[in-house]
């Protein structure tokens, strides 16, 4: 058993959930690894967080408010890191330039130069495994999607659809936060938060955005302030864009994606519709269990309804094959599959695989043309 020791640079939402699937770890089977967190790194903890932490991973051996100090650890192999996006590159360089594996959060930069700065570091480093976050294709319906494209069971693609559907500002008085702040945040807005999310499965299985129009939405101008004012809201709140796609064989179809913050009827739904000559099929966390599947050779057209259990997933875990699959679940695959590379030097497989430092720059490309169609008007090549 190889142990892999783990580092945590910031203690928030995401930092707690990716420690809550390194606590989960027996739940995996068959695996010659397992991860042991050492070390935690938060500028201002919230009270009590650290304490949190260490009741449950008695291993830690170093917390600080400094992340040069955990990155300069040499007790520590990997790092999760969770922070605003204008702190990526700073953070991101310092973590690959100390040696350590690195799972970074969407979007890897605040923007284009801040995402090249990252991979400019990682190419003096070429032996450490860095990759981004990026949870909803470890669904085991979205791990099927990933087998029927890689075998060409859909034949020609005639559209796709991706998203991300929030509805976590859609209350107006909601105080605002980092996210809504160009300076933190970034111009992208919604695009840099989530966008990642619905880029992933696509630009995994070749599918990549060849030019863009995009309606980018400001839909609460104003929040309070939490002293009894209100502020501007600076980012898009919503985006929606219309690519077209093109395949590995270079045949061009369109690919509408949407990433909402405020989406009403939604509380957190990733959803993936492909449309093919010969195979059809649709998937929304908002029903996990559900895939929608139609295989069409003529005749009638008839939707099936497949449930998929937790025996599809790509890491086989004590859950029984017939019992749901959850997001804690898909944190937890998608941490495996980051530390399944730094011990064996590969993913698993295509479709076990994180997000890659040359996907999030295309990411970057896409969101960036995004931001001049919808201030030109225009449809931007990406």
């Amino acid at each position: 058993m190889k142990t892999i020791r783990f580092g945590l640079i910031g203690l928030g939402l995401m930092g707690r959930e990716i420690a809550s699937a390194v606590a989960r770890w027996c739940h995996l089977e068959n695996l010659d690894f397992r991860p042991e967190i050492t070390a935690l790194c938060d500028s201002a903890p919230p009270p009590g967080r650290v304490d949190w932490f260490r009741q449950h991973f008695p291993g830690i051996r170093q917390v600080t408010t400094d992340y040069r100090e955990l990155a300069a650890n040499p007790e520590v192999d990997a790092v999760y890191c969770a922070v605003p996006h204008f702190l990526h590159a700073e953070l991101y360089t310092a973590i690959i330039g100390g040696g350590k594996h690195l799972l970074g959060e969407k979007p890897f930069g605040i923007d284009q130069p801040a995402n090249a700065a990252i991979l400019a570091a990682l190419r003096a480093r070429p032996d450490l495994v860095v990759r981004c976050s990026s949870e909803f294709p470890f669904f085991p319906a979205v791990q099927r999607l990933f087998a029927l494209a890689e075998s060409g069971a859909f034949g020609r693609i005639i559209e796709i659809h991706t998203g991300f559907l929030h509805s976590s500002d859609l209350d107006p008085g909601k105080p605002i936060n980092w996210k809504r702040l160009v300076h933190a945040n970034g111009a992208y807005g919604a695009m840099g938060d989530l966008g990642m999310h619905t880029c992933h499965f696509p630009f995994r299985v070749g599918w990549t955005p060849r030019n863009v129009r995009a309606v980018l939405s400001k839909i609460v101008p104003q929040r309070p302030d939490g002293k009894g004012g209100l502020v501007p809201c600076e980012t898009w709140d919503n985006a929606t864009l219309l690519c077209e796609a093109e395949d590995r064989a270079g045949t061009r179809f369109p690919w509408t994606m949407k990433t909402h913050r405020i989406a009403p009827g939604q509380k957190n739904t990733w959803y993936l519709e492909v449309y093919g000559t010969k195979v059809s099929a649709r998937f929304s966390t908002k029903n996990p269990k559900r895939l929608d599947y139609l295989s069409y050779s003529g005749g009638e057209q008839t939707w099936q309804e497949i449930d998929t259990g937790y025996g599809g997933a790509a890491f086989r875990g004590i859950t029984g094959d017939i019992f749901e699959f959850g997001f804690s679940d898909s944190i937890l695959q998608m941490t495996a599959a980051f530390f399944h590379e730094i011990a064996h030097g590969r993913p698993l497989s295509a479709a076990a695989g994180c997000v890659t430092p040359e996907e999030t720059a295309l990411s970057h490309r896409l969101f960036t043309a995004a931001l001049r169609s919808h201030e030109r008007g225009t449809t931007e090549v990406v």
